[in-house]
């Protein structure tokens, strides 16, 4: 192979690195509607949804993040997973905290744990955990907190993360009362696993829409039975309910996305009823 030759490939390399850097940084904020007749009497909730911040590989600021989301207003804010992975990594998470809590979403903001917080050793997941918490995030570990908005029963349900074997569906819904069931978790495959526990919408993260797709995310197979049918991203069904996953925002290993984009969500939920908890 000549110099020439080992020249052209190796800028050529370098240029598709580049390229697929560039990508983390094209931020799409989606706003989902799930049911557009909305009105009145059928009220809706408001909710800003975030998913794989990845701190070691993030290539949105705060203050980045702070200007996308200036001009909105939430009732609530979930946080889906996948917040970190090294303790000297948690530290950084604060300044996002603050852009989020200055936010003030009417009925406050919770969040769940994925597979990445759980890399921690104990004492410092505690420490994570204890920081959200500063920071006014209702962590949920297979458990649910009730709101009311306008007289009607909101039910947030937090199930832990799947991946890991730390989800307990029955534990997460032992104080849910009649009302709209909302869930949070990070591997979104425990919606095949949740016969007889209703939910009106389910919020999820952990494929990062593939991160690096070429042309299909076949990497992921490995990643549960919703990979192995290529639902790995947006809006989806289940048994005729409809469900989430964020392509998150930040990335794991190489800082690029190929075939995919970080994003920030928005959700306009319907307030209905469950037929049962």
């Amino acid at each position: 192979m000549t110099i020439i030759m080992i020249s052209v490939i190796t800028i050529s390399i370098g240029y598709f690195l580049y390229k697929a850097y560039k990508n983390t940084k094209d931020i799409r904020i989606n706003k989902i509607n799930i049911m557009p007749e909305v009105n009145k009497e059928n009220p809706s909730l408001s909710i800003l949804h975030l998913s794989d911040l990845h701190l070691e590989n993030i290539s949105l600021t705060p203050s980045e993040l702070a200007s996308k989301l200036r001009n909105e207003s939430v009732d609530i804010i979930a946080l889906t997973g996948d917040f970190l992975d090294r303790k000297r990594t948690i530290p950084k998470l604060t300044p996002y905290l603050r852009v989020l809590r200055d936010l003030k979403p009417a009925y406050g903001i919770y969040a769940v744990l994925g597979n990445h917080d759980y890399v921690l050793k104990p004492n410092d997941l505690k420490e994570l955990t204890t920081v959200l918490q500063a920071y006014d995030v209702h962590v949920m570990q297979n458990e649910s907190d009730t709101i009311s908005v306008n007289g009607h029963v909101i039910n947030i349900i937090g199930i832990d993360d799947d991946s890991t074997n730390r989800s307990n569906v029955p534990l997460a819904y032992q104080h849910v009362k009649q009302g709209t069931n909302i869930v949070l978790t990070h591997d979104p495959n425990i919606v095949l696993n949740m016969a007889g526990y209703s939910f009106d919408y389910l919020m999820a993260g952990h494929f990062h829409g593939g991160q690096i797709c070429y042309p299909k995310a076949y990497h992921l197979v490995k990643m549960g039975q919703l990979a192995k049918r290529d639902i790995i991203k947006g809006l989806q069904m289940h048994d005729e309910t409809p469900f989430y996953i964020s392509e998150g925002l930040g990335q794991t290993g190489l800082n690029i996305r190929i075939g995919s984009r970080p994003e920030i969500t928005f959700h306009q939920v319907p307030i209905i009823h469950s037929k049962s908890a």
